[in-house]
């Protein structure tokens, strides 16, 4: 009975999980679609991110976008295109996610690194390492992100399985990890931080080492 009673959360969590793509970090792969209110010419519906990080458009030609959230892009592209338009409305929208790997690590069923598509968000984390286990602390759960290793981000499940708070389905970007905790005290440095930073350190070595090749 318990089985299926966290199958039910996790089925409820995913159907949730239309998160705010706002505080989505936009990077190469990405297919996007720009909208120019009222300039047809300019609309572009499905528009790759080159491996440089840059979009080709008319008229402005091409536009570093990659590392910026999908608001803070279409407002460069404002910016870009108000030399030749009063008060452009610019609207941006992402179609297909680019793939991002991301560890999960901790009270879960299968620990390890994972390349996650779509929108990238916690739970679609959680749920390729096959869910959590039955000693796992849903009311701690840390995000340490690749920026901010020494900083976790601690994220209450019950707040998005039991309240249907979708804000806590975070979205995940590259070298992010999730550490799910046990059923007991928990010290963030040795529990934690301890843990996490050597595998993002090993992240870290592994991009430097492919972006060398």
């Amino acid at each position: 009975m318990r089985r299926w009673i966290v199958m039910a959360l996790l089925i409820f969590a995913f159907s949730v999980r239309g998160v705010s793509a706002s505080d989505y970090i936009l990077g190469a792969g990405d297919v996007i679609g720009v909208h120019i209110f009222g300039v047809s010419d300019l609309n572009i519906p499905e528009l790759s991110i080159r491996s440089d990080g840059k979009v080709g458009m008319p008229l402005i030609g091409d536009v570093e976008i990659a590392g910026l959230t999908p608001t803070e892009a279409a407002d460069k592209v404002k910016g870009l295109l108000a030399y030749y338009y009063e008060n452009p409305i610019v609207t941006l929208n992402v179609i297909n996610f680019h793939t991002t790997r991301v560890y999960v690590l901790g009270q879960v069923n299968r620990a390890g690194a994972y390349e996650l598509d779509r929108e990238h968000n916690l739970m679609d984390a959680i749920g390729a390492a096959q869910g959590w286990t039955k000693d796992a602390l849903k009311t701690k759960v840390y995000i340490v992100r690749k920026d901010k290793p020494q900083k976790p981000e601690l994220v209450n499940l019950l707040d998005l399985l039991k309240r249907g708070d979708t804000s806590k389905n975070y979205v995940l970007n590259d070298g992010d990890i999730v550490f799910l905790t046990e059923h007991h005290k928990v010290n963030i440095i040795e529990d934690v931080i301890s843990l996490v930073y050597p595998t993002w350190l090993v992240h870290n070595w592994t991009q430097v080492n492919n972006n060398g090749i």
